[in-house]
């Protein structure tokens, strides 16, 4: 019996220092920094996980405060990064990735079996017997599985992060197009004014029998067509502004915020938009998780394939009798469960065939990244390009043509139908400029995220190296 008891009591002292190495290897706090520097690398923003901390209260506060302020892409990105609550359920992944490092790093349980036995004749002592023993090939494979938990926490840390900038770029996308639709809409306000005094004007004309019932209808229905577009325009705010608050997580007084009345000028320059395609093949996080996943799953098969023929459980341990007589027989025990039958044939052939089609996976992704950054790079460039031309060009001609339609109206050498398709090229061509602008930064976050950061010339594999 005192080999049983000094069993326990290694278990007792060596379990817990093996479970409290593990953990103190793997904190959830250290992964969130990672990720942190990745995201603060790329973006220049912050994020929070909610745990329930004294932190949160201030974050929440600071998402407040940022939102009183006028609202701008990057400070709605911020707001977002901080309060998205499907961000913070992304996060909770870590906490999964962490708790299976941990796992990994325990041993299993030490089997306990005990025996009683009542003799039917003389001698009357009761046969006993115990034994303990413990799984050592958990301890063998106690590296490897280990390892394999850590590549699976950094796999994630690289997904959750890959989250965060694809988070980012829809935040982006959203305020631009709710920041255009906006501008659109106190331009048509401003129209639809023009129109209704253009009307009241012409009735009073017609009242007088100085116009003809035509133009009068020509006038009100310009009016009542400019009223249209402006309620169509404000329901059309309304979606897009509920679209960012969801993205931005918030509810209530926080729906309150305001925007620049019109869109961020272009840039001068672009800048370098040269081998865009190898810095996103470099650097974008998705891909590096999909490399993650076809190495992850190589290393189990390779551990599943050199562990085929061995020995699924090997116990090792004592066991102690007591005959009814009174003498006691000890000595070690063993116990293997051979490989006979079940050679993990199934689990072999199913991680060979995950392991091919995460390399295909990967194949497939690459291939798509490379297209991504074609498409909004030539998006990006045709957006510019279509913005300085309807800016430049077309806008200033229709602006041109309506005041001398105007002017001739007003010396009546042109009716009011002249005048109303006048307004309506005008109207038209502002409303393109307005997209062809709002289209040009939506590109210009399509390629951020396309090529996996910002559009500095250096991607962060060459910044990292200074």
């Amino acid at each position: 019996m005192p080999l049983v008891i000094t069993s326990f009591k290694f278990r007792k002292m060596i379990l817990p220092a093996v479970a409290l190495l593990t953990t103190a290897c793997a904190t959830p706090q250290a992964s969130l920094d990672r990720v942190q520097a990745t995201v603060a690398e790329r973006t220049g923003k912050h994020i929070h996980w909610n745990q329930g901390g004294v932190e949160d209260a201030q974050i929440e506060q600071g998402v407040q405060t940022l939102l009183r302020r006028e609202l701008t892409a990057e400070r709605a990105v911020q707001a977002a990064l901080l309060n998205n609550r499907e961000l913070q359920a992304r996060f909770e992944e870590i906490g999964i990735a962490q708790a299976d490092v941990i796992q990994a790093g325990l041993i299993s349980n030490p089997n306990f079996a005990g025996s009683f036995r009542f003799p039917d004749r003389p001698p009357s002592g009761t046969n006993i017997e115990y034994s303990i023993a413990q799984n050592f090939l958990d301890l063998l494979v106690l590296p490897l599985r280990k390892r394999i938990a850590a590549a699976q926490l950094a796999q994630t840390e690289t997904h959750v992060a890959d989250e965060v900038l694809k988070l980012a770029a829809e935040v982006k996308i959203a305020f631009y197009t709710v920041q255009a639709r906006q501008q659109l809409l106190d331009r048509l306000r401003v129209i639809s004014e023009t129109n209704e005094t253009a009307a009241e004007f012409t009735k009073r004309l017609h009242d007088a029998g100085n116009t003809s019932d035509r133009e009068l209808a020509n006038q009100q229905g310009s009016y009542e067509q400019s009223r249209l577009e402006v309620a169509q325009t404000e329901l059309q705010v309304r979606r897009d502004r509920e679209r960012l608050n969801r993205l931005m997580g918030v509810w209530g007084t926080n729906t309150n915020w305001t925007m620049g009345e019109h869109l961020p000028e272009l840039p001068g320059s672009e800048g370098s938009l040269q081998n865009l395609e190898s810095r996103a093949i470099a650097q974008r996080l998705d891909l590096q998780a999909a490399r993650m996943r076809v190495d992850l799953i190589g290393q189990s098969l390779a551990l599943r394939t050199k562990t085929r023929y061995a020995p699924a459980g090997i116990r090792i341990g004592v066991d102690t009798e007591r005959e009814p007589d009174g003498q006691r027989v000890t000595g070690p025990i063993l116990d293997l469960e051979l490989p006979i039958f079940n050679q993990g044939q199934g689990e072999i052939a199913k991680l060979t065939a995950q392991y091919r089609q995460a390399q295909r996976e990967l194949e497939a992704l690459t291939v798509n990244v490379r297209s991504e950054v074609r498409e909004a790079r030539d998006q990006l460039i045709a957006a510019r390009d279509l913005t300085s031309y309807i800016g430049k060009r077309l806008l200033p001609t229709q602006q041109k043509a309506l005041n001398l339609t105007l002017e001739q109206y007003n010396f009546m050498l042109k009716g009011a139908y002249d005048l109303l398709l006048a307004k309506q090229n005008e109207v038209a061509a502002e409303r393109s400029y307005i997209e062809a602008w709002r289209d040009y930064w939506i590109a210009r976050a399509d390629l951020e995220r396309a090529v996996g950061g910002t559009l500095s010339g250096k991607s962060y594999l060459d910044q990292s190296k200074h």
